[in-house]
């Protein structure tokens, strides 16, 4: 107790967050100073870090993940294992800062999604007691189950992270995160906490990923920049189908994952259209066009119809797929839309440095999660802490 007295005490915390989203493309690693707390919170990125995860390891998590592959045994293993690569993770980016891992206060760690099932119940890996226990640092964690106890969707949880720090009195602003699901939240210009509200639009990379990795026989994990995308037209037959899943239309609050768009979807989809002579690349470029079109489908549904957007700005590995990103410019015509980097901030980084300040928040004992995005019956200290 002494210790989180004196950590709470500090002005100025040295935080690392850790994330690992539904891609399962590495563990996002971002060392942050943050001064202060709630709405008086400030945040300066020192460094951020991608740690990689093997491929075996890649096909562990996809196993668990899947109703018909898991087990209780590689659940259970898997636990460790992931927490063991999180605490990996803080150990190098303390190594390529230069710095001990007891100058670190604090590591917010979101851990690895494996299953999701709204207002009912969810599941993150990376046991915190590893963590803490190979890194020495205090650790906040598993934040996503206490707004679900609450009847919350547990997700999405960084708006309220974005409204401390991309709030405008001047502009609403729509941010957009791309990863293994698209994400947006909605910032309305001069509003107050609980005028912010956000939900999942549907897939990000992980429809895009699983067919690239499929059709490539493994050799690529991702769509690079949007090149196989790019050499592909749309198929008006499988975007109507994909534009028809029940999601898409569905009214907000709503989240989504793996379970609904992963690899057994993906495959299905794959297998009908290669049956049918449609070529690799226009089924690449199609559900390419599925992310974007329905992104901006969900703005068009769900939003714009309450007000205008004077700006979008786009983050996660979505960023760097240039085909995805001319799509979404291209059906948003007339709204500027930017990427983080165009802000002078990172894409790669911002949820891992969301999830720092959600464990900031947690030891000041402050509720972090808004429950007019996550339908939860009332505000809640999310993340356990083990120190």
């Amino acid at each position: 107790m002494d210790r989180l007295i004196k950590l709470l005490n500090k002005d100025k915390k040295m935080v690392v967050g850790l994330m690992s989203g539904t891609s399962i493309d590495g563990i996002d690693c971002a060392l942050v100073e943050i001064e202060g707390s709630g709405l008086n919170t400030k945040v300066n990125l020192l460094k951020f870090y991608n740690h990689p995860i093997s491929l075996e390891l890649k096909r562990d998590i996809l196993k668990a993940c899947s109703i018909t592959q898991s087990s209780v045994e590689l659940i259970c293993r898997l636990n460790f294992k992931i927490g063991e690569e999180f605490a990996e993770a803080v150990l190098k980016i303390c190594e390529l800062v230069g710095i001990n891992c007891n100058d670190v206060d604090l590591i917010g760690s979101h851990g690895q999604t494996i299953y999701h099932i709204p207002q009912n119940s969810t599941l993150q890996m990376g046991e915190a007691s590893v963590i803490a226990e190979k890194t020495g640092i205090a650790v906040v964690a598993d934040f996503r189950v206490r707004d679900v106890a609450a009847g919350g969707h547990g997700a999405p949880l960084v708006p309220y992270t974005e409204y401390l720090l991309y709030r405008n009195s001047y502009k609403t602003i729509a941010l957009q995160n791309i990863g293994g699901i698209g994400n947006v939240t909605v910032i309305p210009k001069g509003c107050g906490i609980n005028e912010v509200y956000a939900f999942d639009t549907g897939p990000g990379n992980m429809m895009i990923d699983a067919i690239v990795e499929k059709i490539t026989n493994g050799k690529m994990r991702f769509d690079e920049e949007g090149k196989l995308a790019s050499k592909g037209k749309i198929n008006t037959k499988l975007l109507s189908e994909l534009m028809l899943h029940p999601f898409i239309i569905k009214n907000p609050p709503k989240t989504t994952g793996r379970e609904e768009f992963g690899l057994e979807y993906s495959e299905k989809i794959l297998e009908k259209y290669l049956n049918s002579n449609v070529s690799e690349s226009d089924i690449i470029n199609t559900v390419t066009y599925f992310t974007a079109t329905s992104i901006c489908e969900n703005y068009r549904k769900f939003i714009l119809l309450k007000h205008d957007i004077d700006e979008v700005i786009i983050s996660g590995g979505g960023t760097y797929n240039k085909t995805l990103i001319r799509m979404i410019k291209e059906e948003l015509k007339g709204i500027n839309v930017l990427t983080q980097e165009d802000i002078g901030l990172s894409s790669e980084a911002k949820e891992a440095v969301a999830f720092a300040i959600l464990a900031n928040e947690a030891i000041h004992g402050n509720a972090n999660n808004l429950p007019n995005v996550t339908e939860a019956n009332k505000s809640v200290v999310m993340g356990k802490i083990m120190y």
